[in-house]
């Protein structure tokens, strides 16, 4: 059975309709572990983690302007990644949290290291899922091949079939219930066809390099806070060489491999979970 959550919506500073579920976990003032998606997913990304996880956190899980339950920005020069964090911090004043730990998937990372660097006071401990100040190119091409040119409406097999061909190399052991999953965690059906549940204007980001911003200034600035980066051992986002480069900038930081998975770790997988559960018990609980 899911676990329970709180529907939040609210206006960000300029005026926009966004929306979070609010996992309460055991008290009041349970620590607060906020869930930060990636550039095309949502807040049910995080929905195993958060049931996992609430037995000892606050569980918050927002969808990003333009995702999910959010409203869609009629100016999408507003997408990228300043404007996400700003909105979660109105996001954090609306539910009176002062200090949050983070969970950045992809994107998410890249706004957890951004929170990290201007908020630091607000800011715990970081979990970067196969995200770094350095983005690899292969990856990037990829992304930008696909993100906001298949928005055209299409039957449930052929949105399992497209999901499958973008993410096969991500996620080689997925089989067909896997790959229905995925598309019900990033997808809405209307009148009998299937829709992917972002704005296709999101890829403005892409073109334009706001979405992928250079990291490497900011990344100084997690010196002293607990970090744990996680890898797909297949990513083409985050290489090798970068995260070795990330611990040795970051001589604290903890970095561990997912065998058998690309961009990015769903984080139900039995090495990234057992990392990131005991990361958070180690450093937020």
């Amino acid at each position: 059975m899911a676990h329970p959550y709180l529907e939040r919506y609210y206006r960000s500073d300029d005026g926009l309709a966004l929306y979070a579920r609010d996992y309460p976990g055991p008290a009041p003032d349970a620590p607060v572990v906020l869930c930060l998606p990636g550039l095309t997913r949502n807040s049910k990304d995080f929905a195993a983690l958060a049931g996992r996880l609430a037995a000892r956190y606050r569980v918050v899980c927002p969808d990003q302007r333009g995702r999910g339950r959010s409203a869609r920005d009629p100016d999408a020069s507003r997408y990228r990644p300043d404007r996400y964090c700003a909105d979660m911090l109105t996001l954090l004043d609306l539910l009176g949290v002062a200090r949050a730990h983070l969970v950045g998937t992809s994107l998410g990372g890249l706004m957890a290291v951004l929170l990290a660097a201007t908020q630091r006071a607000r800011v715990g401990a970081i979990v970067l899922n196969d995200v770094g100040p350095e983005l690899d190119p292969r990856g990037i091409a990829r992304i930008a091949g696909y993100v906001g040119r298949q928005h055209e409406p299409c039957t449930l097999a052929e949105a399992v079939a497209r999901s499958a061909a973008i993410n096969a190399d991500a996620f080689p052991d997925y089989g067909p219930a896997d790959w229905l999953a995925m598309v019900a965690n990033t997808c809405v059906v209307e009148q009998d066809l299937v829709h992917l549940d972002y704005d296709a204007a999101i890829a403005r980001g892409m073109a334009d390099g706001s979405a992928t911003p250079d990291l490497w200034p900011l990344f100084g600035g997690l010196a002293g806070a607990p970090v744990l980066a996680l890898r797909g051992a297949r990513s083409d986002i985050l290489s090798a060489a970068t995260l070795a480069a990330m611990a040795e900038r970051l001589p604290g930081l903890e970095a561990v491999e997912v065998p058998g998975r690309g961009h990015a770790p769903m984080l139900d997988e039995p090495v990234a979970l057992a990392a990131l559960t005991r990361f958070l018990d180690r450093h937020a609980a």
